[in-house]
């Protein structure tokens, strides 16, 4: 795959509660001031509480972070999509951009049985995921890519 070269970069979701919302923190951190990054989501919640605790652990914030609705998204200021939407509809964003499409499951779920700690873990590995995405797509962008097993 050709990554194509970017100075922004939106995260899409469904609730921007969990993925959208970790994978821009993670991205943040990652990238500093050379990136201009966003989240967003088509039906917007809140973060969630386990998204929160879950970057506090790498000592990043969403504390101050709030669910925004995909249509609050300038399109000019956009270069790059990335959906993280698994089962569900990932949202549309109707500007003419590159997109990238990471099937993340909603750590969040409908499953009413797990307990917290299991739900902890569920979040841990989403955000390690986000983490192996954003490492990957710095290696394509340098033109080093690994292949994956």
């Amino acid at each position: 795959m050709s990554v194509p070269a970017f100075t922004s970069v939106l995260f899409l979701c469904v609730a921007n509660s969990a993925r959208s919302q970790m994978a821009e923190a993670l991205a943040r951190a990652r990238w500093g001031d050379r990136v201009r990054v966003a989240s967003a989501g088509s039906q917007p919640t809140r973060v969630h509480p386990y998204a929160i605790e879950v970057m506090r652990e790498r000592g990043l914030d969403l504390g101050s972070h709030h669910s925004k609705p995909v249509l609050e998204i300038d399109p000019s200021a956009v270069d790059l999509v990335i959906t993280l939407c698994a089962d569900e509809v990932c949202p549309l964003f109707l500007a003419d951009v590159p997109r990238l499409h990471w099937p993340l499951p909603d750590p969040a779920g409908a499953d009413p049985s797990l307990a917290r700690d299991d739900l902890l873990a569920r979040f841990r590995r989403t955000a390690d995921a986000i983490e192996a995405r954003l490492a990957e797509l710095d290696r394509e962008r340098a033109g080093v890519r690994e292949d994956r097993e």
